[in-house]
């Protein structure tokens, strides 16, 4: 039910039944989709540009996380301050070195694994609860560095980051950035896709499922749960740089805890282990406190505000949505967004049969 492969679509080869997509349709359908996409800043105003920049670097970053958890089954509760770190990499590599902001992106996210494999090298030795806390003393040893590191970060008053520039030309409003964003959510998002199709992919989805039959198998636990640091970290800081130059400024309360908690209901409402699911829970978290501003503002002074004195207390529904969403996901949804689109994919393709 997973595929669904239409009659007579066989697979003759490992090579072909490793594909990153399943049928033709679905790979036309993708092509079609990140040229509709291309179309955006034509059509779409500044505001629906901002949020689907935002979906790009947050899903890139998520995609990073889903890879430590959903893949590897490890868990972090720091992933924002790789998220961070990533930012101010790339802000410090554009203003105190020759190097373009093209270069200093991927430079950043070189950085954020070295830092990820740093910790990851204990955390890769630890399980359970024990990890979850070594994650989040990490988010708090980085939060604290940023605030103390003026070379680096700007200590509290935080430091600037140089527009995107390609060939001394600036790509820095939302209409010409949003292509920026595009394009490194793509090939993150191929390169992760091919990665899960690799020897070394597969023995990441075997650790999380029974590491001590993949140790007997010759995986090195070790090894592997260290790399799904790296590799996680990498992706957040890519995702981090991409903030810090769309914002053009970066400072350190933006990456506190909340942050990293928002990350995790990403891939927990889009899938665990999900590619896809990665995406659609990172468009869902960030459509939600939109929506839920709007629903505020249509509560605010109307007579359910007056009835239960809500007051200014109103303004504070979109971050018990958040948590709300979560925990309604974790009881009535826990493999996610994509294992729903699954359904009724498969739906449609056996109606009017249930078989």
């Amino acid at each position: 039910m997973a595929s669904l492969r239409p009659s007579g679509d066989f697979r003759t080869s490992y090579a072909a039944d490793t594909a990153i997509f399943d049928t033709r349709a679905s790979r036309w359908a993708c092509a079609l989709a990140v040229a509709l996409l291309c179309l955006g800043p034509l059509v779409l105003d500044k505001y629906w540009l901002s949020l689907l920049i935002q979906i790009g670097y947050l899903g890139i970053a998520a995609l990073g996380l889903n890879i430590l958890v959903g893949f590897t089954g490890q868990i972090s509760i720091g992933h924002a301050a790789f998220f961070g770190f990533g930012a101010f990499a790339s802000a410090w590599v554009a203003n105190h070195t020759p190097v373009p902001v093209f270069f200093a992106i991927p430079l950043a996210g070189v950085a954020t694994t070295a830092v990820g494999m740093l910790f990851g090298v204990p955390a890769a030795r630890l399980k359970g609860l024990y990890l979850a806390i070594a994650t989040l003393a990490a988010q708090y040893i980085l939060q604290d560095f940023f605030s103390r590191a003026d070379w680096f970060t700007g200590g509290v008053a935080g430091t600037p980051a140089a527009p995107f520039r390609v060939f001394g030309f600036a790509l820095d409003g939302d209409q010409r950035y949003f292509y920026v964003v595009l394009a490194y959510m793509v090939v993150c998002y191929l390169l992760v896709a091919n990665l899960m199709r690799t020897r070394d992919g597969r023995a990441l989805v075997a650790v999380r499922d029974h590491y001590l039959s993949a140790e007997m198998m010759g995986i090195n636990l070790t090894k592997y749960r260290t790399l799904s640091f790296g590799i996680s970290s990498f992706f957040a800081g890519i995702g981090g740089a991409l903030y810090a130059h769309y914002l053009g400024f970066v400072s350190v309360e933006g990456f506190d805890i909340l942050v990293s908690i928002q990350f995790l209901g990403m891939i927990i409402i889009g899938g665990l282990g999900s590619i896809m699911g990665t995406l659609m829970g990172a468009v869902f978290m960030t459509v939600l406190p939109e929506a839920m501003q709007g629903a505020t503002q249509l509560v605010s002074g109307s007579a359910l505000d007056r009835a239960l004195d809500l007051k200014q207390n109103v303004s504070y529904l979109r971050e018990m949505a958040i948590g709300t969403v979560i925990i309604l996901f974790l009881i009535f949804e826990p493999d996610g967004l994509a294992h729903r689109w699954r359904q009724i994919k498969a739906y449609w393709k056996l109606y009017p049969f249930s078989y």
